[in-house]
């Protein structure tokens, strides 16, 4: 039996490990996943707080995992984790069945697997955490006192760091569509034999205080005794060859004109200067940043201010921070998957991406104009 619990311990802790490593890696990532899990649930009001949710739990994860490894407080760990395994276990069926979530994100956005996959995965895991659990009287730390707090110590130190570096710069290794080396407008077409996604609606009606589901053929449109309450969407089948990058990507004028083809066709380089919200974006390293818009236009090299407020918000940042360029409107939910700082910088040649910059990490020198 000690080498089955040594067994169970290595392959969680190990897992544990990877999957807080690698959302650790783009912590926002796990934020906008519980942002949408939160929508779907009617809890908004938890938006406010999700990024902290999300460092927290990526931490506790690797946290988590070393100290299963070392075997440090391993009474109480074995009750957190058997818990955590009960809510993932939970979460996994409900994006699940419910098909209301399709990704459930448990590996980030560079491991993707399907929601069976990670429901069975997290049954796998939920029974390993009851057998930890069960013998956790016999697992006692594998070095001294000083040396496992020593250790715990700086996995504390690390699991929060490298978050918070993340969070500051952009991730180390982008996993999304638009990452450098990609070509905007061929992410954003479908292969010849692409396929939609099939989903399945059901409608909920309410009689006589009794609500009842029914499907797209069966439903009461016509009968006035019937009040319609609600209607959910399930994904039945996943379309395939659909394109990477979504048509909500779309670079519109102040007359909400789309330009995003000519602009992305355009041959040469081009900056793309994302702004989420002026509300709160960072404005670090300004004076930079107006100094490379300055060089873009003497090698005339297009740049495009894409923000994702409205237009005359746009403009009156421009103004104020001395950026001698128009403001374009982008999609926010598009513009945080394609910029994880807010603002960042992009350098594109030929529609395809060269290099993303974040708030932090403003060149002194375009690269095509030193």
């Amino acid at each position: 039996m000690k080498y089955f619990i040594w067994f169970l311990r290595i392959v969680v802790g190990v897992l544990f490990i990877f999957s807080g490593l690698v959302k650790a890696n783009d912590p926002l990532g796990l934020t906008y996943k519980m942002d949408e899990i939160f929508d779907i649930w009617h809890m908004s009001f938890m938006a406010p707080y999700t990024l902290y949710f999300s460092i927290a739990m990526i931490a506790f994860e690797i946290i988590a995992g070393v100290a299963l490894l070392i075997g440090y407080a391993f009474r109480l760990l074995s009750f957190l984790l058997l818990l955590l395994n009960l809510f993932y276990t939970f979460l996994t069926a409900y994006a699940l069945f419910s098909g209301n979530i399709k990704e459930c994100g448990c590996f980030g956005d560079c491991f993707k697997i399907s929601n069976e996959a990670t429901f069975g995965k997290d049954v796998v895991l939920l029974i390993m955490s009851v057998i930890l659990f069960a013998y956790r009287s016999r697992v006692a730390p594998l070095f001294s006192r000083y040396v496992t707090t020593a250790l715990m110590i700086l996995t504390v130190f690390f699991s929060f760091f490298i978050q918070w570096y993340m969070l500051e710069h952009l991730p180390f290794y982008d996993c999304l569509a638009y990452k450098p080396g990609n070509n905007l407008f061929e992410k954003m077409q479908p292969a010849p034999d692409a396929t939609p996604d099939v989903y399945e609606t059901t409608f909920i009606y309410e009689k006589g205080g009794v609500k009842k589901e029914f499907n797209s053929t069966n439903y009461p449109w016509q009968d006035s005794t019937w009040k319609f309450v609600d209607k959910k969407d399930k994904l039945i089948k996943a379309g395939t060859g659909q394109p990477a990058i979504p048509h909500d990507f779309a670079i519109l004028d102040s007359d909400q004109k789309d330009h995003t083809e000519e602009i992305l066709k355009t041959k040469g380089y081009q900056c793309f200067f994302f702004l989420r919200r002026t509300e709160d974006a960072r404005t670090d390293n300004m004076e930079t940043l107006r100094g490379l818009i300055a060089q873009a236009k003497q090698a005339h090299i297009p740049f495009y201010f894409l923000c994702s407020t409205d237009y005359e918000s746009g403009k009156a940042f421009a103004s104020k921070w001395g950026l001698d360029i128009p403001p374009y409107i982008m999609d926010v939910t598009i513009s945080k998957t394609v910029m994880r700082s807010n603002p960042g910088l992009m350098l594109l040649k030929d529609g395809t991406v060269v290099h993303k910059w974040s708030y932090r990490d403003y060149p002194k020198t375009l690269p095509v104009a030193q």
